[in-house]
Parts: C-alpha cells; structure tokens; sequence
C-alpha cells in the first residue's frame, strides 16, 4: 500500500510529536471553535492560521501519518523519496518556501526543461527545437480553443502533430496534469498559473509537512465518519467519539467526497457535489528503482521524456536529490491501468522502459524498489485534481461557503490547482472565513493570579508554555 496505516477500532489516538507518531490514552477533546479535516498541506496551513488567531482547533486525519499527498520515505533507500508532491512552484509567489528556509530546511532548484530520448539516443538539437516548436503550436491551440468554449484540450489539439503527437499528449496530459487530453477543460489549463522555477525540498515535501504540523493538536487514525452542520454548532462523528464545533473545514479530496467516506447531514448540496464530481482525481504514480553507479548517466534530478509511439510512456527523474533513486512516473489513463495491475506489473514496466532507452544493462544492476499507488490509497483515491471538460467554474462552486461548512484543498483553487502551494493558500482562506465567521483573533489570556491565603503580596505565576502536541485543549 502507498501509506502504511492502522485500522482505527475506537481505543487509541495517534498523536504528531516532532514528526513522530505515538500512542495515546488520551481522550478526544469534546469540542473545539474549529475543527479541521484533514492533515495534508490545507489543513495544516488551516490549524496554524487557527492556532496563530488563538482560536481552539483540532485536526482529524483519517489516516497514519501527515502530509496528505505530501508524504517523504525515509526509511526504505538511503535518502529521502517524496512519495507524491515532489515539487514547489513559483517560491516567491507563496509562502512556503519561506516557511522552509525558516524551518532550516534546504531548497534546491530543478533542472530547467527536459531531456528527449529518441528510442535509444538523445534527440539532436534540430529535433528538440522541432519538438518544442511543436508543443507551443499544441499550447496556442489549447489557448485559442479555450477563447471560444470549455471543450476537451484533445478536441482542439492540431491533427498534423506528427511524430510528436505522442509526447506532446503526454506532457501536456498525464505529465502534468494526471489526465489525459480527452478528459481535460481547455479552460482550467489556460487559467492555471505557470508552474516555474520547481524547488525541492532536501528532507522531503513530506517532511516539511510534518515539521510545520509541530505543535498541532493532530489526530492520526481517526477518520471524520459523520459531519453534522445544519444547526448554528456542528458536530463530528469519528470512532473516537463526535466532537462539536462552530466551524468545520474538510480538506479532503474530491474523490473521497464523491465516494461516500465522510456523510454529512444535511447532505452536501447539490451543487457542490456535482462540482466535486468534475473534479475527480487523476493518476499520477511513482515507481522508484535504486541505481547505483548512475548507470543512466544522468545528473541531479534530470528530467526525462521520450518520443513515444503511444500512451504506453512515463517520465523520468534520474538520482532523486543527488541519490541513486531513479523514480519511473506514470500516470492518466495508463498510469491508472498500470497501478490497478499491482507493484510487480509496475517496477517491471519501469525497467522495460528504461531497457528500451538505455539498454538492458542499465537496468542489470537494480537493487531496492518502491511504488506509490494513490488510487488505491483509501483517504486520497488519486493525485490530483484536474477539471472535466465544461467544468472549470466547478473550481469556484466547490470553494463557496456552506455556513458552518467550508471546503478546502488544491481542487478549490483556480489557478494553483494540483499544486502544494494551492492547497496550503486554500487553506488559509478557509481558515480566515472560519475565523471571521466565530469572530476573528481572541485575545490571549492573562498570566493568571495566585493570592495564597499565608501571604501578606500576591505572588504572580509565570504564563504558561503554548499547548504542545501532546497537550489537547481540553473541553
């Protein structure tokens, strides 16, 4: 499975502790101002938006660990591998590359561009600038389109694409997106921001998380089962026992929206599940082989494509981070069919591809490796969300306010959509229409007062610490 997880039975509660997960006899708090679905990027920037306004928040993931998509494995090669988001965008429109240099924690740029494979060689500098001649024609054409109706990016893509039809649709639909052309509103794609200047995060996306979740009343396994909203109070139903609330925020992807796993009461409106339903996750996946000896010949993060005949394709990005991991990314209508078939059909599918490219001796020597499925992830069901054709309003619709009830994650964002950076500046606008629903920022309280009855002066206490992970606010 891509998460490890526990099946939560109604007697433990995981606590985050500096990035560790423990048990804990401690009951969940009965209520708080507002409580928070979801430990992933949205919801984290949610609670430290809440926390910060003082305000009592309490943080539900349904799963066993933070981060969401955003998870780092530190544990199974010799540095750390970002399971799903691997990149940050843009780092001076968006406030977590600063968060992250405050954290201490390194940013190294991406390699700018991609490198093309022509069956077993590199393609010549005539052919690269014929290919990328050929994807500005393709990303005009999308633009155009997109003028006149939210049509599929496929009904409007140029018939005469040629060799390069094939690696085009792949960078523009599954590379980027985790759909394929077909199932992509030009719209959405004219609107999203461009993705620039990628940055990695040294310990890992996930790891980020998990250090900006510090101090967060987080509850690992205890999934939301109910959410009641209808009244002026909301209330949260979870193995654990319901939790009240004046304000609730569900950071939970679109796909486990439209699947059943949280009932609301009221049902959600209409409106808003239709919207979620024009949002559903695609597939994106990685499939990581250890390389040692850089058999590939490639350097740091080097980002791969091919000329490809048909959808049967992938991405590449060589020694992750200065490691020997190279990890094979798959993903749209493939990628999909390839994770469904299990973790065998896909490590052997990812050292076909690069025996095709580089031989089967580059692939001789392949020692540990791991796979992602977040289809089958139960609390994710996919990677990320990208809007049907027609449907890049949905975007707004699934973003308005419900009253107690606001929606957040990078689905609600029109432009950041798919991104870490969208999901986190999502969820703080959640938090600022929550806070200011309840009233805004409360006033801290002040160092409380002792008059011991012996003493002639009253002897002042000092304040106390702001409330640890391990400390929960209490009802």
């Amino acid at each position: 499975m891509l998460l490890t997880r526990r099946n939560f039975v109604g007697l433990s509660l995981g606590l985050v502790v500096g990035g560790r997960s423990i048990a804990s006899a401690a009951p969940l708090p009965r209520d708080a101002d507002i409580v928070v679905i979801g430990a992933g990027a949205a919801g984290i920037a949610a609670a430290r938006r809440i926390a910060a306004a003082n305000r009592k928040v309490l943080v539900l993931e349904a799963g066993a660990a933070i981060g969401g998509r955003c998870q780092t494995d530190a544990t199974t090669f010799d540095g750390p591998f970002d399971r799903g988001a691997r990149w940050l965008y843009n780092p001076d429109l968006q406030p977590l590359a600063k968060l992250a240099r405050s954290a201490g924690m390194e940013l190294v740029a991406a390699p700018q561009g991609q490198k093309m494979r022509i069956g077993r060689r590199y393609a010549r500098a005539g052919e690269a600038e014929d290919f990328l001649a050929t994807l500005v024609r393709a990303n005009r054409a999308i633009d155009d389109g997109a003028r006149r109706a939210d049509i599929a990016c496929a009904a409007v893509l140029p018939k005469d694409l040629g060799d390069w039809s094939g690696a085009t649709e792949f960078l523009l639909g599954p590379y980027a997106t985790g759909k394929d052309l077909k199932d992509l509103s030009t719209v959405d794609q004219v609107r999203a921001l461009r993705r620039d200047a990628a940055m990695s995060v040294r310990p890992g996306v996930g790891a980020l998380m998990v250090k900006l979740a510090e101090g967060l009343p987080v509850a690992l396994s205890t999934p939301a089962t109910r959410i009641v909203w209808g009244n002026r109070d909301c209330t949260v139903e979870t193995p654990a026992g319901n939790v009240s609330a004046r304000v609730v925020i569900v950071t939970a992807s679109t796909s486990v929206l439209t699947s059943g796993k949280i009932r609301f009461a009221p049902e959600l409106p209409k409106r808003q599940l239709d919207a979620a339903s024009k949002l559903t996750l695609g597939n994106s996946d990685h499939i990581a082989l250890e390389l040692p000896g850089n058999p590939l010949g490639l350097g740091r993060d080097d980002v791969l494509i091919e000329q490809s005949r048909d959808n049967r394709t992938a991405s590449l990005v060589a020694n992750v981070g200065g490691s020997s991991v190279c990890s094979v990314d798959v993903g749209g209508g493939f990628g999909r069919d390839l994770s469904a078939q299990g973790e065998a059909a896909m490590v052997a599918f990812a050292r076909e591809w690069l025996g095709k490219l580089f031989g089967s001796d580059a692939v001789s020597g392949v020692r540990r490796t791991s796979v992602t499925r977040w289809d089958a992830a139960p609390y994710v069901l996919g990677a990320m969300s990208a809007a049907a054709p027609g449907a890049q309003g949905s975007r707004r619709v699934l973003g308005e306010p419900l009253g107690p009830l606001l929606l957040a994650g990078e689905a609600t964002h029109e432009t950041q959509w798919g991104t870490v950076g969208g999901a986190w500046e999502s969820g703080e606008r959640a938090a600022d229409a929550a806070l200011k629903r309840i009233g805004g920022a409360k006033e801290a309280a002040p160092a409380a007062v002792s008059r011991p009855a012996r003493q002639s002066r009253p002897r002042h206490e000092a304040p106390r610490a702001p409330s640890s992970a391990m400390s929960w606010p209490r009802g």
